[in-house]
């Protein structure tokens, strides 16, 4: 729910300081455009520059607007008037977005009153429509992968601690004389913990789609499939984790060792088509990385096992070399 609520990149109510040397109708108007959209908030008017300055030093604006005066007499004589926008580059998402808005109004502004004068507006009208994600919220691109965020944790956190605690209890001689194996023990390691993995998926979906209304386009047994496999693979990263360590305290560190870098590198919280080659490629072996773009294939997309095959593939390997590579670590380690 935090993540749903906190982690949001949409940009809605950016303060913005107003220094209007005009004060005609028209730009009156031009304010009213800007804060009408919702996009932008005046929080400070002034008839000195200096005062915005101030404001966005100080952090109480984000956006300073200045419209000179004689902007309404360029405007009714047909010349293109100038207005002034300075944007706190502090939060560069924030800054680009702010002025995209505002490039994008002023334009639907310009063609209004053009077409109220009887002119033609110059140049080509783009319409442009988000195909998957109509609204542009971004909870519907960032709450599905909390699932994947969420139960790698579990899985990671749980198992980690599986092999390392039977050693600081004292009681893994204990299972070195029972007539379990070492795929029976490893099993029993981790059954319990790919129950609770996928309890928690089913209550974080739910919340995903009854509290936040994200859609669910493509097939539940899709996610259910590339959920097995994921639990799978992270269960084997925990129990490899396990059989290196020592003590809890270094299974815990060393879970975090590889959690940390793992949501870094999965494209939950950075595009990776904007990484370096080389972190793209590091990207491949994330697990967390394909079970993401299975996870929003099939809410945004709405897609199958079909479109999706490459990732489940990928899935399945890392899943079962994991869990070979955990078993015969384990047997080294008994």
């Amino acid at each position: 729910v935090l993540f749903g609520y906190a982690v949001n990149t949409d940009v809605r109510n950016v303060a913005t300081a107003l220094v209007d040397h005009d004060r005609t109708p028209a730009s009156r108007e031009l304010v009213a455009a800007l804060t009408a959209s919702g996009y932008f908030r005046v929080v400070l008017t002034s008839d000195r520059p200096a005062d915005l300055g101030r404001a966005l030093d100080q952090g109480q604006a984000v956006v300073g607007l200045v419209i000179p005066e004689g902007y309404a007499a360029d405007l009714a004589a047909g010349r293109g008037p100038a207005v002034q926008m300075i944007v706190d580059g502090t939060n560069s998402n924030t800054a680009t977005v702010a002025q995209g808005y505002a490039a994008r109004i002023v334009q639907q502004l310009g063609a209004r009153l053009a077409a109220r004068a009887g002119l033609a507006p110059d140049g080509i009208e783009l319409r442009a429509r988000a195909w998957f994600n109509p609204s542009l919220a971004s909870r519907v691109y960032n709450v599905p992968a909390v699932i994947g965020v969420i139960v790698l944790l579990m899985c990671l956190l749980l198992t980690a601690m599986a092999v390392v605690r039977e050693r600081e209890m004292g009681t893994l001689e204990q299972l070195l004389v029972s007539p379990l194996s070492a795929g029976e023990l490893m099993l029993g390691k981790t059954l319990p913990v790919a129950v609770v993995a996928l309890v928690q998926m089913s209550l974080v979906t739910t919340v995903a789609l009854l509290w936040f209304d994200v859609p669910l386009r493509g097939p539940v047994t899709t996610l259910l499939l590339a959920a097995a496999l994921f639990i799978l693979a992270g269960l084997s990263l925990g129990l490899l984790v396990s059989t290196f360590s020592a003590t809890q305290q270094e299974a815990f560190l060393g879970m975090f060792l590889f959690f940390l870098p793992a949501i870094i590198l999965s494209g939950f919280l950075y595009p990776i088509d904007t990484m370096p080659e080389l972190f793209q490629r590091l990207t491949l072996a994330n697990p967390l990385r394909h079970f993401l773009d299975i996870v929003r294939g099939v809410f945004l997309r709405g897609a199958g096992l079909a479109e999706l095959w490459v990732q489940f593939a990928v899935l399945a390997g890392m899943a079962l070399a994991g869990l070979a590579v955990a078993t015969a670590r384990f047997r080294a380690t008994l």
